[in-house]
Parts: C-alpha cells; structure tokens; sequence
C-alpha cells in the first residue's frame, strides 16, 4: 500500500509570492535553455522585478537587486489604476546567450523566435487559465505590440502571476465588456482588458516546479500587513518538503513592493 504523500501548509504575502514566483520561472527548462543559447525579454512589471533579480544573480556582470520600484509600467494602488511615469522607469532588462544586451525592447521582439523566451506578468486570472492584462495605453502598450509576434512565431510565453489575482469572472467575458472608449470615469486610468494564453506560473506551479508532488489553494486574504496573502498545501516527500519549507522560510520577510512614483490622472 502505498505510503500517504506528507503535507505542509504555507502563507504567503504579496511580495513573498513573488519572489517564489520568480525562482520557479528561473527554474523552467525553456527559461534556462534561452539563456544559454536564445534570448529572454522581461517586460516591466513588479513581478517580473524578482524575475530579473533571480535571473541576473547567475549572468556575468548581473546584480543581486534590481531597483524593483522603477520596474514597472502599469500598476494598481490604493490610488486605482495608476502608472509609473515614463521618466521614472528603468529599461527591460533583454538577455541574449545569457549576457544583458542593449537592444531596445522593440527590436528584441522583431528578433524573436520559437525557442525564445517572452516574460510578461498579468493583473488578472479566472478559473479558465487565461490571464488577463490592463492596458491604459490606447494602442495596447508591451502586450499590444509584441503579442502579435510572440503567438505568430510560437515564441515561448510565460505570464508569472498571483493567484491573488484570481478574479471569479471570466475574463474573456469582461473584456469585451470594457475599454477606453466604453467607460466614462475610473478611480485612475481608463483601462481596456487583452485576455492571454501562455504558460502561467503561480506560487503552485513555482512549488511544483521546485519540488512539490502537489500544491493547492485552501485560503486567500489577511489583515495587519497580511493583505493579499495566500495560503496553500503542498503535498510531497518529507525530503522534497523539508527543503521547501527552508526555502519558504528564506522568503519569508520580504518586503512590500514600493513605488517611485505614480500617475493616477
């Protein structure tokens, strides 16, 4: 008979999700592959701020931290739907056979091919799989330009998001309902909604990939700093859990993302 899986229940804030997020989309075969020999763009975003911290720790000439409060585009607060002012950003970090390259994101993207990699993270997830993207750009923003390319070529699309992203609507279904020229007042920018596909990986597939048998959701939300959180079971060896929850506990602590600036109109 055999013997029953052990299980570990782990609580994750925000910003403790992203930086697990981050390791498993290291961790990927595609990821890992590109960067030896291929390139890898990854768009702004404050989940792919950790992305480029976890990435660049292994690149020659690579930094541990990466200025996480410049490293966005599009950005919701208490504000509402608000953006980083163009000023205010750093540039997408683009990695060619492992080394950072100079090329712009325009041209990287022209460049692309199938076994290259494209990171973009989402504001949104539904119980479908597909990922959703707010864009207050009215020509669509990164995702407007470099989808097209990226779907066309079969270029490998990962979208690292939080399942605190989960939102009980289908978000195929809300973004014909919205857009910039359909709604007439936002608490922040009017925004359109682009759904996605690509490969997603959230704090479970992140477990999984760095070594849970299993994972799943059994709790979201907190107070007193917990905002935001996620609590899951991972199911495993006790070996393969122990070594996850060091891990965890390394993560534990990060702090909140914060931002340089903001534009909420």
């Amino acid at each position: 008979m055999a013997e029953e899986k052990k299980k570990i229940v782990i609580t994750l804030t925000p910003s403790e999700s992203k930086r697990l997020i981050a390791m498993g989309v290291k961790n990927l075969e595609e990821v890992q592959r590109a960067l030896k020999q291929g390139t890898v763009i990854i768009t702004l975003g404050t989940t792919n701020a950790y992305v480029v911290e976890e990435i660049l720790k292994d690149v020659p000439g690579g930094v541990d931290k990466v200025e996480k409060q410049r490293y966005a585009a599009g950005i919701i607060t208490d504000s509402g739907t608000c953006i980083v002012p163009k000023e205010e950003r750093v540039k997408e970090v683009i990695l060619k056979n492992g080394k950072i390259s100079t090329e712009n994101t325009e041209e990287a993207i022209e460049n692309l091919s199938a076994e290259d990699v494209f990171i973009k993270g989402a504001n949104a997830l539904d119980a479908t799989g597909t990922a959703g993207i707010l864009m207050a750009n009215r020509a669509g923003g990164t995702i407007g330009s470099a989808l097209g390319t990226v779907m066309a070529r079969g270029v490998h699309f990962i979208i690292p998001v939080g399942l605190e992203k989960t939102i009980p609507y289908s978000i195929v279904d809300a973004a014909k309902r919205v857009g910039i020229e359909k709604c007439y007042k936002a608490v922040g920018w009017l925004v359109g909604l682009m759904p996605v596909h690509g490969k997603l990986i959230t704090e479970i597939d992140a477990l999984r990939i760095l070594g849970a048998d299993d994972a799943f959701p059994i709790a979201a939300g907190g107070v007193d700093g917990g905002e935001g959180s996620v609590v899951i079971c991972a199911e495993g060896s006790v070996e393969k859990l122990d070594g996850l929850m060091t891990l965890i506990t390394q993560i534990k602590g990060e702090p909140p993302v914060k931002i340089v600036s903001t534009d909420c109109m």
